[in-house]
């Protein structure tokens, strides 16, 4: 799970508003740095016909993708709860990241295909110049800001797309590397190496994949937030709380935690004075674990 995300969102306490319109402004701008980075790709790869350098430019070409389709998801997932999401729309996001998986399995299989074939036929890259090495090497340059800039706005903002995009440009930095590497080899005679460069390259695309589905799938399957004696124990924590009888917890790709517990008082508590101390078990799991939805249940025992 995202928790260092989660943890700097409920710091700063930013709501699915003001985070929707900066998340979209974000990928705005990684769409168009990505952008320039497949269309150098595209042309180098053409002009050499190196298989991993067109690899690289696939690669490329779905984080513009991702980019565009997160743009429009985040919309929605930034949308307040209504009478049909009373939880909100945040899963939306975590159904990007999903379908970043789906973007990287199509570049994975393509790849491994490519390379197969490649390695059947025996073909290799054509002249490679040293302007082809110079601009594929400013493209790496230019991934790596766009993973550091990703990173730190999905941290600062607590957007598991943007975590999860970033760690797909990290992915494309190796391929970037490997097809850099590809075109130095072919500059030295060493061109038959471009279909091994092109199945590695795969094999990093399917281990960014995993990772992903890693981060995403414990959100959408509403695998606990927080652990169960330790959300116990702030609970016992409040005076006149006699037991705990269930505890339930579950989080959202922006940090948002929703708790549900039931306590145990004793039967001459009036329902005054149980209002009131669920009220205080809500502020003390707020105090633990910041801002947080919960919900209490009091019986008497």
């Amino acid at each position: 799970m995202f928790a260092p995300a989660q943890s700097n969102a409920r710091r700063r306490g930013i709501s699915a508003r003001a985070r929707s319109p900066a998340v979209r402004r974000t990928l705005g701008i990684v769409l168009g740095l990505n952008a320039l980075v497949a269309l150098l790709k595209i042309l180098i790869g053409v002009r050499t016909g190196s298989l991993t350098v067109l690899g690289a430019a696939l690669e490329s070409g779905l984080d513009m993708m991702n980019n565009v389709v997160g743009m429009m998801l985040v919309s929605v997932a930034g949308r307040e709860p209504d009478e049909e999401h009373p939880y909100g729309h945040d899963k939306f996001e975590t159904l990007g990241a999903i379908g970043i998986v789906g973007f990287l399995s199509i570049s994975c299989f393509e790849l491994l295909r490519e390379g197969v074939t490649s390695l059947i036929a025996g073909g290799s890259p054509r002249a490679i110049g040293s302007a082809d090495v110079s601009v594929l090497a400013a493209t790496v340059v230019i991934n790596v800001y766009v993973v550091w800039f990703e990173r730190r706005r999905g941290r600062e903002l607590g957007s598991a797309f943007l975590l999860a995009d970033a760690e797909h440009t990290r992915s494309d930095i190796l391929v970037t590397g490997l097809a850099l590497a590809s075109l130095v080899l072919s500059r030295y005679g060493l061109g038959r190496l471009d279909a091994w460069l092109a199945i590695a390259v795969a094999l990093i695309i399917a281990w960014s994949g995993l990772q992903i589905l890693k981060q995403s799938v414990p959100i959408l399957v509403d695998e606990r937030a927080i652990d169960a004696q330790q959300l116990r124990r702030v609970v016992l924590g409040v005076p006149q709380i006699e037991d705990v009888r269930a505890v339930r917890s579950r989080s959202t790709a922006s940090g948002q935690l929703f708790a549900e517990v039931t306590i145990a008082v004793s039967g001459a508590t009036s329902v005054e004075a149980a209002h009131h101390l669920a009220d205080a078990v809500e502020a003390a799991i707020e105090r633990e674990f910041g801002a947080s939805q919960v919900t209490v249940h009091v019986e008497p025992i």
